[in-house]
C-alpha cells in the first residue's frame, strides 16, 4: 500500500506540517494545486486543510474528487486558529462530505495568525471581531496575531501512518 500527503493551505502552516508529516513518514506531499498529482496512484492518502471563514479551503476539491478519495482517504489534519472543539468539528462535517469524512481520522492542529500576511480588510475584520470576543487571550490574539504550529503536534499523524506503513510490509 502506497500512500501521500494532499494539502491545501493559505498562509503557510498547513504545508509546513504537511513537509513534517513527509520528513517523518517518508511519503510524497502534494499541493492539491499540483497538476502533477495523481490520487489514483495511492492507496491511502492523508488530507490537510487549513480552516478559513469557518471552512475547509480544501471542501471544492474534495467534493471534485470524490469518487477518487473514497476508499483512501485515512487521516484529515485541519489547521485553524481554533483549538478541537464541537465548533471546530461542525465546521469540518459542514466542509466536507459525509462519506468520506466517515471513513477518516480527523486531527486539528494549531495554526498561525500573521498579520503581516492578511489583507488590510481581514486585519479589519478581525480588529472588530476582537471587539466583541469575550475571551481576552483571543481577543488579543486576534488583535496581535499568534504562532501556535509546533511540530510536535504531528506526532498522533506519525503514528497512525506507521501503523498504516506496518501493514504495508505485512501485506
Amino acid at each position: 500500500m502506497k500512500g501521500a500527503i494532499f494539502f491545501s493551505g493559505k498562509y503557510g502552516s498547513t504545508e509546513q506540517y504537511a513537509k513534517w508529516i513527509s520528513e517523518a513518514t517518508g511519503l510524497s506531499v502534494f499541493d492539491i494545486k499540483d497538476d502533477h498529482a495523481n490520487l489514483s496512484d495511492y492507496d491511502y492518502l492523508i488530507l490537510g486543510s487549513s480552516i478559513i471563514y469557518f471552512k475547509l479551503t480544501m471542501r471544492k476539491w474534495a467534493q471534485a474528487n470524490l469518487s477518487k478519495l473514497k476508499g483512501r482517504s485515512k487521516i484529515l489534519f485541519s489547521v485553524s486558529g481554533a483549538g478541537p472543539s464541537e465548533k471546530l468539528e461542525g465546521w469540518v462535517a459542514k466542509s466536507f462530505p459525509t462519506e468520506l469524512l466517515s471513513q477518516m481520522e480527523h486531527v486539528a492542529l494549531a495554526g498561525r495568525l500573521d498579520h503581516t500576511k492578511v489583507s488590510w480588510l481581514v486585519r479589519l475584520m478581525l480588529w472588530i471581531g476582537s471587539l466583541i470576543n469575550p475571551d481576552p487571550k483571543a481577543s488579543k490574539e486576534e488583535r496581535y496575531g499568534f504562532d501556535h504550529v509546533d511540530r510536535k503536534s504531528i506526532e498522533p499523524i506519525v503514528k497512525m501512518i506507521k501503523q498504516y506503513q506496518k501493514h504495508e510490509v505485512l501485506a
